[in-house]
């Protein structure tokens, strides 16, 4: 029997060969943590009596949900993590103005790279298995496990095979491709799983959909959601001036099931409340005239270069209807950066959308958009439960860039083709 690319990973670090359900304890490459997670994992390591981390090298700390801080509790959890990071020589601490939505700024700054075993304290720490990385979302304790031996536990997860054929259409990215396979498996369906993308299909998805669609693998309860490292990899990591070689899994691997989806077939999607798995085709939604108030183009799921780049080709020449409000962030200050210089910037502003910093913010409810009661919004972000955005009587769609842009242009959900 065949091995999946996720025993093959794991056996890459572990030093032999892993089979799924082992228990195995590795020493990772990156441990992660944000504003809101890292003051738990920083409490936990103290209460040991420890006074060094087991390696600062493998510390990333990232302030990302409530930046700029928005109140003084927050204000005062950053001070915290500041303060250890000084105090452990932490050099990946990124502070305000050299930061970036976490998920977004790791493999952008060449932090996490292929074959890398990662653990974060934010569940959507699995967005690095675009890059054929094992990446997964832990809790805070697990972090400070790792701050003072290094290492984590691990469970080989049993692995689903998702098999890709076709291409995209129009207007369809890799946030339609994720909807409709979380409609699918449910939220649920994936529990403890590895999903495994391969098949013909996989090298006409690029990367920044890739992290896309690897980033929500665990709205369907996925462990992580694992591309091969192919061609398209190989040639980010050389931006990056990382050296890697391709990993796939074996033909004859035992995955516990199968599921086949031609990319011709996908239409734009839009998840309607209170769940990722409810997705329909936009054109479904649309008959129903669902008026919005509020439209949300960023977060870690859809916040890169791509996915503005998408947004800003619908909104040229066009503006946000007089009773909507849309809110643009990039990723990171590279995104930021190259937005501007793309003239994209000029795009949003004509169209009369406010442009933030790079932040989590309204993706939680945290800030920098947060709905009021009744209120409802399209959004690029990747969970729309109930007060996820903010009042518990506001509700949330979750749609791609083209289709959250299309929709504040109208003043209610609509495909963008017909604009």
């Amino acid at each position: 029997m065949g091995m999946t690319l996720t025993e093959k990973l794991l056996s890459n670090k572990y030093g032999k060969k892993v089979k799924q359900g082992d228990y195995i304890l590795l020493e990772v490459d990156v441990a992660l943590a944000n504003d809101i997670t890292a003051p738990i994992a920083i409490e936990e390591f103290y209460k040991t009596g420890l006074k060094r981390v087991y390696s600062s090298d493998q510390i990333v700390i990232v302030p990302d949900h409530f930046v700029p801080n928005k109140d003084i509790r927050s204000a005062m959890q950053v001070k915290m993590i500041r303060e250890f990071a000084r105090e452990q020589g932490v050099e990946k601490f990124f502070e305000l103005g050299r930061m970036g939505i976490e998920h977004v700024l790791l493999p952008e700054q060449g932090i996490v790279k292929s074959g890398d075993i990662v653990v974060g304290a934010d569940s959507h720490t699995c967005t690095y298995g675009a890059l054929g990385a094992f990446a997964t979302g832990v809790g805070s304790t697990d972090i400070a496990g790792v701050y003072m031996m290094g290492k984590a536990w691990f469970k080989v997860p049993d692995s689903i095979d998702v098999y890709i054929e076709g291409s995209f259409k129009e207007y369809v990215s890799g946030k339609d491709f994720i909807l409709k396979l979380i409609s699918i498996l449910g939220v649920s369906g994936a529990n403890y799983k590895s999903l495994e993308f391969r098949g013909p299909g996989v090298k006409n998805i690029s990367m920044d959909s890739r992290f896309t669609i690897s980033n929500m693998a665990i709205e369907a309860g996925g462990k992580t959601g694992i591309f091969p490292i192919d061609e398209i990899t190989l040639e980010y990591e050389k931006s990056r001036s990382v050296v890697v070689e391709k990993l796939s899994p074996d033909e004859d691997a035992n995955f516990i099931r199968q599921i086949n989806i031609n990319l011709d077939e996908i239409e734009p999607q839009v998840a309607i409340p209170f769940l990722p798995s409810n997705s329909k085709d936009v054109s479904e939604v649309e008959k129903d005239r669902v008026k919005i108030d509020q439209v949300v183009i960023g977060s870690c799921t859809n916040g890169r270069m791509e996915d503005l780049r998408a947004a800003a080709s619908i909104f040229k020449g066009n503006k946000i209807d007089k009773n909507v409000r849309c809110i643009i962030i990039p990723g990171s200050q590279e995104v930021y950066k190259q937005a501007i210089k793309e003239g994209l910037f000029d795009i949003f502003v004509d169209a009369q959308c406010a442009v933030s910093t790079p932040t989590c913010g309204p993706c939680l409810g945290g800030h920098m958009g947060v709905l009021a009661d009744g209120e409802v919004a399209i959004s690029t972000t990747n969970r729309n439960f109930v007060g996820r955005m903010g009042h518990t009587g506001s509700k949330v769609y979750l749609a791609s860039p083209v289709v959250a842009a299309a929709s504040g242009i109208k003043g209610y959900i609509s495909n963008p083709e017909n604009l």
